[in-house]
């Protein structure tokens, strides 16, 4: 292409960018997130249909709960952010019944009480908190002048404290981490003091000795010293460890191919097409496939965090730095737990795994980050 003509088709290409500019703002769609969604549900639903067997019925299901997932992404990221900001008490203590409602009709399974069942729909409420805790504490600290002072600190530490506590008595820890987390963060990215910071490492250092013998539940215990060492109980508890470690090796660079992993297809993997997914693509992938997985995983976190950066006020930003960074504990702690690094504690692999209401409550963060990044600039007047 000459100077000349690529000067006359500049106008052009700025013209087709400003009109796609428009129709993402009139539809308040990322299209670059909306790809890289689209991207990890083809890997997602490609991966589950070799985890499970072969199962057409799972990938089929799974796929049932992408679309309603969508649909709730596109739903959410119509409503105005100052209406979320507006709405996040009544969320936050819809949230806490629900969870009161589970210790008292939840249904039962596994030895856990985590589900209600709503006519001949089942849902986790645990799940709706990883929003409504984020929204609330980023509405309360939103409206104050930052760094937040003691009280405020302490006030979102209540906040945080409440639902954690529920969920983790139902007995759920992996999911009271991801919810806890996702207040956290809104507070650390509100410009928390260092001495704060400092203060709670310390208090967290000190509990440890009371948490392992007083709140820690027996099965709970024996994951950590699983994590340590699997090979203590190698066809017990440490099983799925060892099983997982050895499908992550034998996938090597490149990996085995697809549908050709002796681990999962064989059933040495349990749960290869929940929690422990990753080492199935890894399998069957190689180091390169995760690798890429983890690239397009880090282009989903930093389009979330620049969304962040570019929001028109604080709330926007608390709200999103927060659920990008939740997002990033997901993938970190589920790989952690799969590679025998953290202990197990039953993290899906966000958008890989099979679910259903996981993949909704994701999919309504996303849609919470398109209404961010597509709002309108407004001015917000802190209080003391």
């Amino acid at each position: 292409m000459s100077r000349q003509d690529f000067l006359r088709r500049m106008p052009e290409a700025a013209s087709a960018f400003s009109r796609r500019a428009r129709l993402a703002e009139r539809l308040h769609i990322d299209f670059f997130l909306l790809a890289l969604l689209m991207i990890l549900t083809l890997v997602g639903l490609t991966v589950l249909y070799s985890a499970s067997g072969h199962h057409l019925p799972s990938v089929e299901k799974q796929a049932t709960f992408f679309g309603i997932a969508y649909v709730t992404m596109f739903v959410v990221a119509q409503i105005p952010v100052d209406f979320m900001r507006r709405m996040a008490p009544f969320a936050y203590v819809g949230g806490v019944i629900l969870l009161l409602a589970v210790t008292v009709f939840g249904n039962v399974a596994m030895g856990a009480q985590r589900w209600l069942q709503i006519g001949g729909f089942r849902f986790q409420p645990s799940e709706i908190m990883k929003l409504a805790l984020p929204i609330a504490i980023a509405a309360y600290l939103s409206g104050r002048f930052l760094p937040p002072r003691f009280k405020h600190v302490m006030a979102v530490l209540g906040l945080i404290g409440v639902p954690t506590a529920l969920i983790i008595e139902q007995p759920d820890l992996g999911t009271s981490i991801l919810v806890a987390t996702s207040g956290i963060m809104v507070l650390f990215f509100s410009g928390l003091l260092w001495r704060y910071i400092v203060a709670a490492v310390a208090v967290f250092l000190a509990s440890l000795w009371p948490i392992w013998h007083f709140m820690l539940h027996d099965y709970q215990r024996q994951r950590v010293l699983t994590m340590l060492d699997p090979t203590q109980d190698p066809l017990g508890t440490g099983w799925n460890i060892i099983q997982s470690k050895t499908a992550i090796g034998s996938g090597g660079l490149s990996g085995k191919g697809w549908m050709e992993g002796t681990q999962s297809r064989l059933d040495f993997l349990p749960e290869g097409h929940t929690d422990f997914i990753i080492a199935v693509m890894s399998e069957e992938f190689g180091l390169l496939g995760v690798i890429l997985l983890l690239v397009i995983y880090a282009m989903v976190i930093v389009r979330g965090l620049r969304i962040a950066v570019n929001s028109q006020n604080t709330f926007g930003r608390l709200l999103a730095a927060s659920i990008s960074s939740t997002f990033f504990v997901y993938v970190f702690v589920n790989m952690g737990m799969v590679s025998g690094m953290l202990p197990v504690v039953g993290v899906p692999l966000p958008l890989i795994s099979q679910g259903g209401t996981a993949i909704v409550a994701l999919f309504a963060g996303f849609g919470i980050l398109m209404a961010i990044s597509t709002e309108k600039k407004r001015v917000m007047t802190p209080q003391a």
